[in-house]
């Protein structure tokens, strides 16, 4: 249970939040032809550059037009969005969108949807927005080094009419692994990143930067505050110290609006929170916020820092739902249904054996017909064989490698038709498990249906947890599905399902 209570909505509220996701509902599930649809052209280079990041002095790093992160993009929901990326980089590049639906050919992956755009090059991006929602962009090249560098960006999709707040903020979390002199280490990919809970930095940025003097905020005033987190591993778990935030998408995705568990709004790497926060707090006070999800390790992300005047004396009686986004709703009892196992890392034989004899000794695995290992033993076995061969991590037993994204598919998916994806974490870390080109349902953690059923592209999976997703594969092509913790893609923790 919350630690904070939901705030009480009114009768007037949930009818307009009724309304709103009825109006949602009958969007059409075509996206805006591109003759007709308002295009939104822009330009990114890709570079090296220095920033100001939390040092008197300036952070060599990689840029989108020379910041990190890159330029917000912002346009609305049915418009058609144009991006021509010049890479200045002395390597290949790729830019994916990560959430949005897209065509295969604009998804980003190199050699899988595209050929990467080589140093010197150019590419373009061009699609529709058929979604409203939080989302982002970063490369899908050597991913867990550039985007350590500094290559991410926001990507902002704007309902028709967006929700009534007094303010739409976005905070792209990142987190920097410097030296002593402030210089971003350069200890990309080691052995302990990997087989452990990824590239964990020493320093955590808000849009860029360390915000030591506080963000500012009016007493009376309504924010829909937008959480990115771009980290390559880090999870967040923020607490508002007394203030009541209320959840209203996840993913980019709208969801019954509701607090957080135990008032700690979390965020697995590339997942995405929107927010409804009332700033209840005195005229002239601060409220530290604080992330709280490693243990011993707490620290004070920014303060909220109240003007001596305020806006208003209460919270406004607005609507909190948001509309709808164009989803085909998963039809569970004519679904298949596919087992997916992720294994490997540090303890991960002794994880996966204890899982093992809980199950009855049967894991899924590369053995028997179906992918069903009768012994646990046997799938530790060949893990360990292939983990001293430099293989780190595996679905359903195959290490994919990195350096070429253009896989066998793991699984061939019926299109337009829905899908159950059954997924066992015989693991001692986190993982948040990314899937491209479609959003899916969470319908169960641990056998019991979750409350929302929210949609998102990007779940978080704990250490030992089974989770189900559902979905109607109605997006044509090769889809990556991987962890974003990068450390962990690169070490093998990623799989493509075909959608034909």
């Amino acid at each position: 249970m919350s630690r904070y209570p939901a705030p009480a909505l009114t009768r007037r509220a949930l009818l307009a939040s009724a309304a709103a996701s009825a109006a949602g509902a009958m969007l059409p599930l075509l996206p805006a032809s591109p003759a007709t649809a308002a295009m939104r052209d822009v330009s990114l280079r890709a570079a090296a550059g220095r920033v100001r990041l939390a040092t008197p002095g300036e952070t060599a790093a990689w840029l989108y037009n020379g910041t990190a992160p890159g330029p917000e993009i912002r346009l609305r929901q049915g418009e058609r969005l144009r991006v021509t990326v010049d890479n200045a980089l002395a390597e290949e590049t790729t830019v994916h969108w990560h959430g949005l639906r897209l065509p295969n050919a604009m998804d980003g992956v190199p050699h899988l949807t595209q050929k990467p755009i080589g140093a010197g090059e150019r590419f373009v991006y061009e699609f529709d927005a058929i979604d409203a929602g939080t989302f982002w962009y970063h490369p899908h090249q050597k991913s867990s080094e550039q985007v350590g560098r500094g290559l991410y960006g926001p990507l902002i999709i704007e309902e028709p009419e967006p929700l009534r707040v007094d303010r739409d903020v976005t905070w792209m979390l990142g987190d920097w692994r410097l030296t002593k002199s402030g210089e971003i280490s350069e200890d990309f990919g080691n052995r302990h990143d990997i087989h452990h809970n990824g590239r964990v930095g020493n320093t955590v940025t808000i849009n860029g930067r360390r915000v030591p003097d506080g963000f500012a905020v009016r007493k009376g005033e309504r924010i829909r505050l937008r959480l990115i987190n771009a980290a390559n591993a880090r999870i967040f778990s923020l607490d508002f110290a007394g203030h009541e935030p209320i959840v209203i998408a996840l993913d980019g995705q709208p969801v019954t609006p509701h607090a957080p568990e135990k008032g700690l709004v979390v965020l697995g790497a590339a997942m995405r929170v929107d927010l409804i926060l009332d700033m209840t707090g005195t005229a002239g006070s601060r409220a530290a916020v604080t992330d709280r999800f490693y243990e011993g390790l707490e620290y004070k992300l920014v303060d909220l820092v109240y003007d001596g005047t305020p806006l208003r004396e209460r919270a406004p009686d607005w609507p909190l739902g948001l509309p709808a986004n164009p989803l085909p709703e998963p039809d569970l009892k004519a679904a298949s249904r596919n087992e997916v196992l992720f294994s490997g890392g540090m303890m991960g034989e002794m994880v996966a054996e204890e899982m093992g004899e809980t199950m009855g000794g049967e894991m899924m695995g590369p053995g028997a017909p179906g992918g069903r290992m009768s012994h646990a033993h046997s799938m530790t076995g060949g893990m360990m064989a292939m983990m001293n061969s430099g293989a780190a991590w595996f679905i359903n037993g195959v290490a994919a490698d990195e350096s070429g994204h253009d896989m066998k598919p793991m699984l061939t998916l019926e299109r337009n038709r829905s899908h159950v994806i059954a997924m066992t974490n015989a693991t001692a870390w986190h993982h948040p498990i990314h899937l491209h080109g479609h959003s899916f349902r969470v319908i169960s953690r641990n056998g019991q249906p979750t409350r929302h059923r929210e949609w998102q592209d990007t779940v978080l999976l704990s250490p030992r947890e089974k989770l189900e997703i559902a979905f109607v594969a109605d997006n044509p092509g090769d889809w990556m599905f991987h962890c974003h913790v990068l450390e962990h893609q690169a070490g093998g923790m990623m799989a493509v399902f075909r959608v034909a």
